[in-house]
C-alpha cells in the first residue's frame, strides 16, 4: 500500500470534520441574526462572512434559508433536551430553572420567530414542533401532580402550567420589566406552586 493510499483516509477524515466546523459556525451565525433580525433582512452573503466561508459554500450545505431553518430546529432541539433533562419529580423552582436556562439561550430568538409567523409560513413548522413539545415535557415532568387529577381536569391544569412557563411569561418578566434570571425564576416557579397548589385544593 502506498504512502499515498494510507493518507487518504485521513484526508477525508479532516475534510469531512473541517465541513462539520463550518456547518457548526454557519448555523451559529443563523441563530444570532435570528435573535437580533427579521428573517427576510438576512442575506446569505452576510451570513457567509460571520461564519468566515463563500455564499457558494453556505448554499451548497443547507440550499438556503429554509434549509438553515431546519438546521436551527435541529440545533435548538439538541440544546433543549440538554438543559430541560431533570430527575423523576421536579420540584417548581428546578422546572423554573429549567425553562430558564433555555429561554437565557433562546429565548429572544423565539419571540422574534413567533413575531413573524404570519409572514413567513415555513416558521409554522420549526414553532409547531417547539410548541408540542413544550406540551409534552410539561406533562412529563409534572406527570405526578398532574396525573393526581381528574382525568377531565387534567388539560385545564396543562394549559395553566403552560402559560406559566411560555417563552411570553419569560419576556414579560426578563425582558419588559426587567428582572433578573434569579427574579424571573423565582416568578415562574411561584406560578407553577401557585397552579398545582389552587388544583390540589380544588380536587382535594
Amino acid at each position: 500500500m502506498s504512502a499515498e493510499t494510507q493518507s487518504r483516509p485521513y484526508r477525508q477524515v479532516a475534510r469531512a470534520a473541517a465541513t462539520e466546523e463550518t456547518r457548526r459556525r454557519i448555523v451559529t451565525a443563523f441563530a444570532e441574526a435570528l435573535a437580533q433580525r427579521w428573517l427576510d433582512e438576512i442575506t446569505l452573503d452576510e451570513l457567509a462572512t460571520a461564519a468566515g466561508t463563500t455564499r457558494q459554500t453556505v448554499i451548497r450545505l443547507f440550499g438556503g434559508k429554509e434549509g438553515l431553518l431546519d438546521a436551527v430546529v435541529d440545533w435548538m432541539r439538541e440544546g433543549v433536551v440538554i438543559r430541560r433533562t431533570l430527575m423523576p419529580g421536579p420540584t417548581a423552582i428546578a422546572v423554573a430553572r429549567a425553562v430558564g436556562a433555555d429561554y437565557e439561550t433562546s429565548g429572544d430568538m423565539l419571540i422574534r420567530l413567533l413575531a413573524q409567523e404570519g409572514r413567513h409560513p415555513g416558521l409554522f413548522t420549526l414553532l409547531d414542533l417547539g410548541r408540542r413539545h413544550h406540551r409534552t415535557w410539561i406533562g412529563e415532568v409534572l406527570a405526578g401532580p398532574i396525573a393526581s387529577h381528574p382525568p377531565a381536569e387534567r388539560e385545564a391544569l396543562t394549559d395553566r402550567l403552560i402559560v406559566a412557563t411560555d417563552v411570553y411569561s419569560w419576556k414579560l418578566l426578563r425582558r419588559d420589566a426587567g428582572r433578573s434570571r434569579i427574579e424571573t425564576e423565582a416568578a415562574i416557579a411561584a406560578l407553577i406552586a401557585a397552579i398545582l397548589a389552587a388544583r390540589s385544593n380544588d380536587h382535594g
